[in-house]
């Protein structure tokens, strides 16, 4: 667990010459996100994660003293092969992740369970994914979303923009932060949750980052209106943002109602 928590800090610290700015003492470090995603075959084992999520795993995240956390499903989860959770969870430092990773782990392990006791000959899932991230400067924080429709009816996004190198990675991040696309997210009413480097994950350099919608008509026409906005047409159209992005991943998630989000 140690070398892990070393092997975090460097990377997330390793790039920091490219981004123009000092790295940022220990106490004023941006939040960190995890979001795993469970792939699951089965009814049997959507059913069996969703009960332990909800009366084993966030009960002890929120003893933890983490009290917001998301899970969502992808629309149509129950129609397709590959079924899938996510679950979102954030740290104010990588000391609190490696302290809650260890005694959570060690709480719902003696507590056992369909889930922590599952078979070999039926697992509780086909396979769990791990994608760990740093929240960027112009969003060091989690951001509950404004919505007033029921969890059932809303839209929330995930999307992933992966960068041909790391270099020019760097430079789609710039537009995030210091170029102000994070603030036009928030001037548009896009309820973004949260906006993040992908420190670990199967798919670097990509940023990764959530918002959200009472629907999906809102969702449309929210997207529309961005496209047109004068502010992101002349951020857009400056030479040095061309090509930044290198293939985008779009996920439309629905918050389960045990969800914190």
């Amino acid at each position: 667990m140690k070398k892990l928590l070393i092997l975090l800090l460097v990377t997330s610290l390793g790039f920091g010459f490219l981004s123009g700015r000092a790295a940022s003492p220990a106490a004023e470090r941006p939040t960190y996100f995890e979001l795993k995603v469970y792939h699951l075959k089965t009814a049997r084992q959507e059913a069996l994660i969703d009960s332990f999520l909800q009366r084993q795993y966030l009960p002890a995240l929120h003893a933890a003293g983490l009290p917001t956390i998301g899970v969502f499903k992808p629309l149509g989860n129950d129609t397709t092969a590959d079924r899938r959770v996510y679950v979102f969870v954030p740290f104010t430092s990588l000391k609190q992740w490696e302290k809650v990773e260890k005694e959570t782990t060690t709480k719902l392990l003696a507590s056992g369970g369909a889930y922590v006791d599952a078979a070999y000959t039926t697992p509780a899932y086909g396979r769990k994914e791990a994608i760990f991230l740093k929240a960027f400067e112009a969003m060091t924080g989690l951001a509950a979303p404004k919505l007033t429709t029921p969890k059932s009816e809303r839209v929330y996004e995930l999307r992933s923009y992966e960068g041909a190198s790391e270099k020019i990675f760097r430079n789609k991040v710039q537009m995030f932060n210091a170029g102000g696309e994070i603030k036009l997210f928030d001037r548009l009413g896009f309820n973004g949750i949260f906006y993040g480097e992908v420190l670990f994950g199967s798919k670097t350099p990509n940023l990764m980052y959530m918002t959200s919608f009472e629907n999906m008509v809102a969702r449309d026409a929210h997207w529309k209106t961005f496209g047109s906005d004068p502010e992101w047409k002349a951020l857009s159209a400056r030479p040095e943002h061309q090509h930044n992005v290198s293939h985008i991943d779009i996920t439309f998630l629905c918050p389960t109602p045990y969800s914190d989000l």
